[in-house]
């Protein structure tokens, strides 16, 4: 199982895993995807793990848990760190990467895709001043016209 530095966030049955340089937004981004579901913009969505996860790939789908030490916690920047509550554990189904200053406005489809523990999965690609959530909101309720494929899930 290999420990990675990033947060998951659990929607509906998939997770989105973000990762991201330090200060880039990842736990900004959880906090909001979790307050979008509570505004009831997403059917659901819970925190499974904040600032470092440990993934591995089982039966070609990729896993996701929380560190045990950080289980159930979140870093609120302005109020420091907080508990939620989370999943033990989840299958990943996005893997959206922040900060990315070469992020493309229309990505190819090789950038739409990235590997991790040998499982490929759908990618999406920030520049630092994009607004994420909105990109993740469109990107699950809309439909890839590029491919004729559904949404990400």
């Amino acid at each position: 199982m290999a420990t990675i530095h990033a947060s998951a966030v659990l929607i509906g049955a998939r997770a989105a895993l973000i990762r991201g340089p330090a200060g880039a937004g990842k736990s900004r981004l959880a906090l909001a995807l979790i307050e979008a579901a509570a505004g009831g913009l997403l059917p659901f969505a819970r925190l499974v793990g904040d600032d470092r996860l440990h993934v591995e790939a089982a039966h070609g789908r990729l896993l996701v848990r929380p560190a045990d030490a950080l289980a159930g916690l979140i870093e609120v920047r302005g109020l420091g760190i907080r508990r939620l509550p989370y999943e033990a554990l989840a299958t990943v189904g996005l893997v959206v990467e922040l900060g990315l200053p070469d992020a493309e406005r229309l990505p190819s489809p090789a950038a739409r895709s990235a590997a991790l523990e040998g499982i490929a999965l759908p990618r999406l690609s920030a520049a630092p001043e994009t607004d994420v959530l909105g990109l993740v909101l469109a990107a699950l309720r809309t439909d890839d016209v590029s491919d004729g494929k559904s949404k990400f899930w």
